[in-house]
């Protein structure tokens, strides 16, 4: 039988795929932007039938018909590897969880830890000339969930880019339940555009940039601030940059046309970005398009501490929630108020301090404004917030940002990281956050202005 063929045999409509799945079942919905749209639409009309059924996914980047179900919760629960704010949303409305991990494990955690998992369900490519459905900007684990799936459902976007990769960037039609051709949703649809850049985020921009070296491998992590800081690495003029990082996101593709990027220095991948994932606008899909410059790999390989620690000058730029006077990070919850989760952050925080001439910074503003109170609250603390998840630790941070000044915690005393941190912190905060540290036995006197 040809690929073709067994194309047409496995072609089924939406609403009939979806029929497979049973109370009780556990699914998988792909992995942001490539997460299941029609089949998802056609799973909604059929949840109220169902009952315990759980679903796991992560980083959405719109809001899936099924959260719309009435009753959701009586139906289902959405299972986040990563959460984004619609996610964090669906925890409020009862029926989302977290699942706690370091996001290089998560090939891992389906091969070896996963005991079930009965319907697998995302966007693919159109399958090429081999038979191949490409995983598209949604790579990351998906290898691994075709394989432990009983049933594996692809949905076909003509609008999905091919993004080429290395190893584990597509499955095959022999390794495919069913076919079903989707919407063909525009990718800017889909979403996946950070926020544009605030005035804090440049003045952060403006600190880490000059630290960066010709010939730094860079990481950037999720969000506006990031994205900042990559803008303007583009509109610098570094050379030889070379690109190993979780997210690809926009501001690699400026990066790239402004020619900063050449991955010449790289001890492995030479020439080539690598990236386990990818969410922007279109231009970024645009550019990820078959592009033989363009690396697409498992998760487990990019974000590999030992891998990352091999390469000379590696960057990497992350975000937090809040920061303590003793260096632990939060970038995953408030208290017990979920945000977003760990994702890669201890791995590459650890892999860049380990790699020769490698820097890493958690970059964040020094304050927010309450939406509840209106009032201005400090991101640097005395201590984190009851119940706040520790994502890096105090003996792994190497630098802090924020609009304020940056400051480098390795090595240093607990007096010495307090001073340095209320160094960062709004002005306003900085009288009670020496009290707070005097409390606390990490104040010197002899630091007092």
């Amino acid at each position: 039988m040809n690929f073709q063929e067994e194309y047409r045999q496995k072609l089924t409509t939406a609403d009939e795929a979806v029929k497979v799945v049973q109370s009780g079942n556990w699914l998988d919905y792909g992995w942001t932007v490539c997460s299941a749209n029609a089949l998802d639409k056609a799973l909604a009309a059929r949840m109220g039938e169902l009952k315990d059924v759980n679903i796991r996914g992560g980083i959405l980047t719109r809001r899936p018909a099924i959260f719309d179900v009435p009753d959701a919760a009586g139906h289902f629960a959405w299972n986040s590897w990563h959460m984004s704010g619609i996610e964090r949303k669906a925890i409020k409305e009862g029926f989302a969880y977290y699942i706690p991990l370091r996001y290089s494990e998560l090939p891992g955690y389906y091969r070896d830890c996963i005991q079930t998992l009965d319907v697998a369900m995302f966007q693919v490519a159109p399958m090429d000339e081999h038979g191949w459905f490409n995983f598209g900007p949604g790579g990351s684990h998906m290898k691994a969930v075709c394989e432990c799936a009983k049933t594996v459902i692809v949905e076909v976007n003509k609008n999905i880019p091919v993004c080429l990769g290395g190893f584990e960037n597509g499955v095959h039609i022999s390794d495919v339940t069913m076919v079903v051709e989707g919407e063909n949703p525009p990718m800017e649809i889909l979403g996946g555009g950070a926020a544009p850049a605030s005035e804090v985020d440049l003045a952060v921009a403006n600190l880490v940039v000059p630290e960066i070296e010709d010939g730094a491998c860079l990481q950037l992590g999720i969000g506006s601030m990031p994205s900042a800081i990559g803008k303007m690495i583009a509109e610098s003029d570094l050379k030889d940059l070379g690109v190993h990082t979780e997210m690809y996101v926009d501001a690699f593709v400026d990066m790239s046309m402004a020619g900063r990027i050449t991955g010449a220095r790289k001890p492995f991948d030479r020439g080539r970005q690598t990236y386990a994932f990818a969410a922007g606008t279109q231009k970024l899909y645009d550019f990820l398009n078959n592009n033989p410059e363009c690396m697409a790999a498992p998760v487990n390989y990019v974000n590999d501490i030992a891998r990352v620690s091999q390469i000379d000058k590696f960057t990497s730029i992350n975000g937090a929630v809040d920061i303590d006077l003793f260096g632990q990070v939060s970038s995953e919850s408030s208290g017990v108020n979920h945000i977003s989760g760990a994702g890669g952050q201890q791995d590459f925080v650890m892999g860049a301090y380990l790699a020769k001439g490698g820097k890493s910074f958690i970059c964040c503003s020094s304050s927010f404004l309450d939406k509840k109170s209106g009032q201005l609250k400090s991101r640097i603390r005395p201590t984190l917030v009851e119940g706040s998840v520790v994502t890096a630790t105090r003996t792994n941070l190497h630098w802090i940002v924020t609009e304020y000044g940056k400051f480098n915690v390795k090595g240093k005393s607990t007096w010495e990281r307090a001073e340095g941190l209320i160094g960062l912190a709004h002005p306003q905060f900085r009288e009670e956050l020496i009290a707070e540290a005097e409390k606390m036995h990490i104040w010197r006197r002899s630091n007092k202005r």
